[in-house]
């Protein structure tokens, strides 16, 4: 099987293997659901008193808690990626059978990842979505171009959520066990996605740090393409920069971790 055939075939395998776990898709439906509605209301109520805030109206900021809600598993913000599953066989050694595969480490996991992303999308994010769509009124861009842009910026959000991803695997060869590493990246990502509030009201310097950081690439750049306040092209140029770097980084650093693959317990 040719090298991208075979990435692939890794991609459609982890579409299908996530899509086996029904139930738990269901539940996860209707977990975003329920938290959209929460920050609904929440955000209606903070708008109420200031609007405008951070430049968005109140039907452009329903459509933002909308898509936060659809793209906090497809990103795995808050974790859930395949990097736990990453982390787990460095710890017990069974990452060496994945280096004597004839393929590359990193480009077999994103394709995992990718696969992983896509139905997370598909399955767990449309619906929390249309939902909202439909009982609140959201800002939908009534032009097909705007939508085309949004949706390039999709699977650019996917490749750095995954850089990040990846390197905090990474260093479960270094601490054997990167859970704490994993959660500070969760909670960073929480943060400094958006996903807790839009980073355009974050003020001053705050707000221009938090904006340049890759974290923005995942729900801030995307929301503001289809909201109609960012440009797509310098939006894909960023996104583009930071996955070429995060990539370019966990390269770097699973080329010094293989020269010394540490296997707990000896």
């Amino acid at each position: 099987m040719g090298g991208g055939r075979l990435y692939v075939a890794v991609a459609a395998g982890g579409f299908r293997r996530y899509a086996t776990y029904r139930a738990a898709t269901a539940a996860g439906v209707f977990t975003n659901t329920v938290f959209g509605l929460i920050l609904v209301y929440t955000y209606r109520a903070l708008w109420d008193a200031k609007p405008h805030l951070g430049g968005y109206d109140e039907a452009q900021v329903v459509t933002y808690v909308w898509l936060g809600q659809a793209f906090l598993s497809t990103l795995a913000i808050g974790g859930g990626g395949v990097e736990e599953e990453l982390m787990d066989r460095i710890r017990t050694g069974d990452v060496a059978i994945d280096l004597h595969r004839p393929a590359d480490l990193q480009l077999w996991w994103l394709a995992a990842d990718l696969g992983r992303a896509f139905f997370q999308l598909l399955g767990r994010g449309l619906v929390p979505f249309a939902f909202g769509a439909l009982c609140f009124p959201a800002y939908l861009p009534t032009d097909a171009g705007t939508w085309l842009a949004f949706l390039v910026t999709v699977p650019l959000a996917m490749v750095v959520g995954f850089g990040m991803r990846y390197l905090v695997a990474l260093s479960a060869f270094w601490l054997l066990d990167g859970t704490g590493v994993g959660q500070m990246m969760w909670l960073a990502g929480y943060f400094c996605s958006g996903m807790l509030l839009p980073l355009n009201v974050f003020p001053g310097a705050l707000g221009e740090v938090v904006r340049a950081l890759p974290w923005s690439s995942l729900l801030q750049a995307p929301a503001d393409v289809l909201l109609g306040h960012a440009d797509p092209l310098r939006t894909y140029l960023f996104q583009g920069a930071w996955a070429a770097v995060l990539l370019g980084l966990g390269r770097l650093v699973q080329s010094a971790a293989t020269r010394r693959v540490v296997v707990q317990g000896g």
